[in-house]
């Protein structure tokens, strides 16, 4: 029988609800139980496939082509659970699939109530997933902070989830708030009294409090918390501020959480050995040996979550070389305004990344340019790959007005075009070429040097192509185009043969990367870098 792990969170938003439970995530797989995770997200979106980076950040793509929350990011690099589409659910989904019920007759002679049918259909997902996974230990994240009414649906699930499944069979963890007041001097437990308070009103007791806190919580606080919200003085565990996020399974392991949890559940450790995560992950990041700096040319720079993906594959290929990635953000608006030397001299590498629209792409052509003809090494991806063809395109081969359909519809040189299947599609939502998908490799390149291997497979979002009417031109002019989807001779990957390492990819590597496995293109990215 599954055991069911549900997160929540308090006081304020942005507290890390997605990196804790993949914490807990983690150090329960290294007790040797079999662990799979949920979003449930309270926004009425059926995804954030449409939503703008700046509403939303990253929208995170499963093998399976669905178009998630960031933090299915987070669950899939601390753990090794393989997600879907079923893993993440919004209210949208819900309400869709209920709505979509009634129409068909499902429910004839009954009135539709948020209480049963909206919380019964979360409940069926979440044991859709137990079904599927065949995990021992199911964690949901609900979106949101205590209070919402956005989230109530989705707590009262929670709450009669234990009814039904047996308390000794679920386990609330809530996430909270114990500010620091400096001008007073003092930490202060009201906000997550309050918090607590809000939860236990819905009708869920939390068995286990995380306190994000900037100072170490002294015994007398952790008990002023354990007395005023009813639960064990051991179950309050701080949650210190970090200089890595690979610290903090390392951090709760410390203070006893997994021993907690599986106390409740009743359950015997198999075996506990963070050891790897220690000596792989956490003292390459804490003191690596070597140093480089990569400038990240985006639009959406401004936004931290936008890019989250690509900052930790960066991340996990400084790990790989035991070295300390500087990441510099640089928008591409800036470039078009002043030039790529004073924003792109002296960085070691440069990485273009995906994204939409033509707002920026003259900029990031120019930093591809001069990463180009300055010998840099450059990796663009997704859009990063189609700008970085529209630059070669304009300034080696001599088509100077080549562009991109999707920036000029009846471009006169579209070295990139939309999709065939694209062509014909209305609606906006999921319609994205999206997921995994085979590629072919080419020996004797940077990619077969980087993944040993001539067959991979890669994600994908995306609506737009190289166009395959230029590969002659390009090849005779020193492109090499080193991956191709086989079933319809696509370009996935693009090389520039007289440069130390130029490589683009129609696809996101991002989102297989993971701190003690980086992908093999940001490894060896980095490591070109490094030189």
């Amino acid at each position: 029988m599954a055991k069911y792990i549900f997160v929540t969170g308090g006081v304020i938003s942005s507290l890390g609800k997605g990196i804790a439970t993949a914490s807990i995530a983690k150090i329960l797989e290294s007790c040797g139980f079999r662990v799979s995770l949920m979003k449930l997200d309270p926004y009425l979106n059926v995804d954030p496939g449409t939503m703008n980076p700046y509403q939303h950040g990253e929208v995170y793509v499963t093998y399976d082509g669905a178009e998630t929350d960031l933090d299915l990011g987070h669950y899939e690099r601390f753990t090794h659970a393989r997600l879907g589409r079923i893993n993440n659910v919004t209210t949208g989904q819900i309400y869709s699939s209920v709505l979509t019920k009634e129409r068909k007759g499902e429910y004839l002679g009954k009135t539709i109530q948020v209480i049963p049918h909206i919380t019964n259909e979360i409940k069926d997902r979440i044991k859709l997933v137990a079904k599927e996974s065949r995990a021992e230990i199911i964690l949901m994240e609900i979106g949101g902070t205590v209070g919402d009414i956005e989230s109530l649906p989705f707590l009262e699930a929670a709450r009669q989830f234990g009814l039904e499944e047996g308390r000794e069979n679920v386990i609330y963890i809530h996430l909270t708030l114990v500010p620091y007041i400096k001008v007073a001097g003092e930490i202060k437990t009201k906000p997550t009294q309050h918090s607590v308070g809000t939860l236990r009103e819905i009708g869920i007791q939390p068995d286990i409090l995380l306190c994000r806190t900037e100072k170490p919580l002294a015994d007398d606080v952790k008990a002023k918390i354990s007395l005023f919200c009813n639960l064990q003085q051991n179950a309050v565990i701080e949650a210190l501020d970090v200089s890595s996020i690979y610290e903090i399974p390392l951090i709760y392991k410390n203070q006893g959480l997994d021993k907690i949890i599986l106390d409740h559940f009743r359950l015997k450790p198999k075996h506990t050995n963070l050891k790897d995560w220690q000596d792989k992950v956490v003292d390459k990041v804490v003191y690596p040996k070597h140093k480089t700096t990569i400038a990240v040319v985006g639009k959406y720079i401004e936004l931290q979550d936008a890019y989250k993906s690509i900052y930790e594959a960066l991340r996990h290929g400084g790990i790989a070389n035991d070295c300390h990635v500087e990441i510099q953000k640089i928008d591409s608006e800036n470039i078009e305004l002043d030039g790529p030397e004073k924003s792109l001299a002296g960085v070691s590498g440069i990485l273009v990344p995906g994204g939409f629209g033509y707002r920026g792409i003259e900029g990031k052509i120019k930093a591809i340019q001069y990463a180009r003809e300055n010998e840099i090494p450059f990796f663009g991806i997704c859009l990063g790959m189609q700008c970085a063809a529209i630059e070669f395109a304009r300034n080696a081969a001599g088509l100077k007005k080549a562009n991109s359909t999707e920036f000029l519809k009846h471009a006169t040189e579209p070295v990139i075009s939309l999709l065939e299947e694209q062509r014909k599609v209305k609606l906006m939502g999921a319609t994205m070429r999206l997921g995994e998908y085979p590629c072919q490799i080419t020996k004797a390149t940077k990619a077969y040097q980087a993944y040993r291997r001539t067959l991979i497979c890669e994600r994908h979002r995306h609506r737009y192509e190289f166009n395959n009417r230029y590969r002659t031109l390009f090849e005779r002019k020193g492109m090499i185009f080193s991956g191709v989807y086989p079933k319809k001779n696509l370009v996935e990957m693009l090389e520039v043969k007289a440069h130390p390492w130029f490589v683009g990819v129609q696809f996101h590597p991002e989102f297989q990367s993971k701190p003690d496995k980086a992908h093999p293109l940001f490894r060896e990215f980095i490591k070109a870098s490094m030189r």
